[in-house]
């Protein structure tokens, strides 16, 4: 076998949520850990997310003029398609700046041009899907790229099936020391520990349904669990003031920086159902009560939850079906039943993919092995 390159050139490109962002993130440290000499470049968009988010984990980035195309009025839509050649001008400027030996596409309206652009100056290619369904991007890509990373069954029949690797969904280091760490209880006390998880796309209904459920529950069942709850900026203060009212014991934040933390509290969650939240608290163990986005693209939250949920790992509540009485029953029984949260702790478990970023990384220097690179 070739030695490995000590001193990679890494280009990594998507986002526009964190669900992109942090299997990127996951991968550029993985790297790193591996070789410490590698050079990471993320390229994205200008929104303020893409740039606060790597800010906080100390790598450089950049950015170019991009626009998406599904989903989008006419007017919109023209816009996105003037804006192509430029968006492929510049990501060949940035490519022809910092040499990458490989780029690792991961998802969002960003990765198009990037991905092209490396393609056409010859560089290796990869990209990476966290869903079930693959988004419109990677749709595409699929056909021009060296390796195509898949996280769940079901999105094999998207892309040339030589082209694809069954890698899971890479989970930042923090997250990952935590899962080798945890106890079998999360909550050292008496009482056990709802984490909600908020304050994300189309989150303003989940705070609603589990504020509501929370206060409509006797005191003699809340006295004995307590409650985490990320809300998002909207929501933070009437979630707050309502469970004040109601003397919910609680801790609301807009949002919460340090997950690891968090998440080493909770004994349950409630969450929306997106790849990366599933990838990181299947490696953790962590039992949730899931409510799929209803206007997910091609309802690829549900189809995510649903995958959890049939290895007994979630239970999945869809939104149009469920009212705050039904979601408070469902999370009165889980919090009662200890046995059954061990149950689907284990399953969880069952579900992760604690070494997806090496099996990336691995695809990455496979693809530059074969390319010469």
């Amino acid at each position: 076998m070739k030695e490995r390159l000590p001193n990679i050139r890494l280009l990594l490109t998507g986002g526009g949520t964190g669900g992109h962002l942090f299997p990127a993130v996951a991968a550029a440290q993985e790297f790193l850990r591996q070789m410490p000499d590698t050079q990471v470049l993320f390229v994205g968009t200008r929104r303020k997310m893409d740039t606060k988010s790597l800010g906080a984990y100390g790598f450089a980035s950049d950015n170019i003029r991009c626009y998406g195309l599904k989903g989008k009025n006419p007017l919109e839509l023209f816009k996105t398609l003037v804006t192509l050649p430029v968006s492929l001008y510049q990501a060949g400027r940035i490519i022809r700046r910092f040499r990458p030996n490989i780029i690792l596409g991961v998802g969002g309206y960003v990765t198009g041009p990037v991905v092209v652009a490396g393609k056409i100056f010859g560089i290796p290619t990869v990209i990476h899907e966290q869903n079930s369904v693959p988004g419109l991007a990677n749709r595409k890509l699929g056909y021009f790229v060296d390796r195509v990373c898949l996280s769940l069954p079901g999105s094999g029949s998207e892309f040339p099936g030589e082209k694809i690797s069954y890698t899971g969904n890479p989970v930042r280091r923090n997250i990952l020391e935590l899962a080798k760490n945890l106890p079998r209880r999360a909550t050292s006390n008496s009482k056990k520990t709802l984490l909600v998880l908020g304050g994300s796309q189309g989150a303003k209904a989940v705070n609603k349904l589990v504020s509501e459920a929370l206060q409509s529950l006797p005191y003699t069942v809340m006295e004995g669990f307590r409650v985490i709850h990320q809300t998002g900026e909207q929501d933070y203060r009437a979630v707050r003031d309502g469970y004040a009212s109601k003397g919910v014991e609680s801790l609301v934040q807009p949002f919460f920086t340090d997950m690891a933390e968090i998440y080493s509290q909770a004994d349950l969650l409630v969450s929306r159902a997106g790849a990366t939240t599933l990838a990181e608290i299947a490696v953790l163990g962590k039992p949730a009560i899931l409510i799929p986005y209803p206007s997910a693209a091609d309802k690829h939250q549900e189809k995510n939850g649903n995958h959890y949920a049939s290895g007994g790992g979630a239970v999945v509540l869809r939104q149009h079906e469920l009212t705050a009485s039904k979601l408070a029953d469902n999370i009165q029984i889980l919090m009662s039943d200890e046995g059954r949260l061990l149950e689907m702790s284990k399953a969880m478990k069952m579900l992760a993919f604690p070494d997806a970023a090496e099996k990336i990384v691995a695809c990455c220097l496979n693809v530059m092995e074969m390319k010469g690179k």
